[in-house]
């Protein structure tokens, strides 16, 4: 047999392989990452200060704050917030770059943070499962340490306790009533 066949077999059967092993990366189970045991940490005598926003002027918070915590990361992630919270990225798979929707419905827990259950997905105009993005987005793109990817329960858990803000201050949400443009936060100034 002639070695350009034997050298062309052998690059077609690495690249079938190095294929087949980043199927098998991707589609590989994610562990359950666990939710931080985390929250405010009321005092009597902190001085609390209830904030009352917009979905448009939350949005521009939230944004400011992930383009600080995210500066480095070479694929850009921003928020956006309508009916839902959406999530907006790109996906690079080999040369291809595919822009990336997450659809979200956020939910407030009693310690003041945030879960963002994943409703809906648009890759481009493939059809991949959430928790496979999800799971992607985790491997891909370091998150600011707030911003917790569960890829297993397809949903994002946001530690508002743990977002940097000056001082000793805490934000803890208190409503995220998206329909009536109410998102209500309950801000805590320790008195020192």
């Amino acid at each position: 047999m002639n070695r350009w066949k034997i050298g062309f077999f052998a690059l077609a059967g690495m690249i079938v392989a190095a294929v087949a092993y980043v199927i098998f990366l991707i589609g590989m189970p994610s562990e359950s990452v666990p939710i931080p045991d985390t929250g405010v940490t009321s005092n009597a005598t902190d001085n609390i200060l209830t904030v009352r926003s917009t979905k448009k002027n939350f949005e521009g918070i939230a944004n400011t704050y992930i383009r600080k915590a995210m500066n480095a990361e070479p694929l850009p992630v921003t928020m956006e917030i309508k009916d839902d919270i959406a999530l907006h990225s790109e996906l690079t798979i080999f040369t291809f770059t595919l822009p990336v929707v997450m659809h979200f419905d956020p939910v407030v827990q009693d310690n003041g943070n945030v879960i963002l259950k994943q409703t809906s997905m648009e890759v481009g105009d493939y059809n991949i499962a959430p928790s496979v993005v999800l799971k992607i987005l985790k491997d891909s793109i370091k998150l600011p340490p707030w911003m917790i990817v569960r890829p297993k329960e397809e949903e994002l858990f946001i530690d508002l306790s743990a977002v940097p803000v000056s001082g000793n201050i805490q934000v803890k949400a208190k409503t995220f009533n998206l329909a009536e443009d109410e998102i209500i936060l309950e801000i805590r100034i320790p008195n020192e």
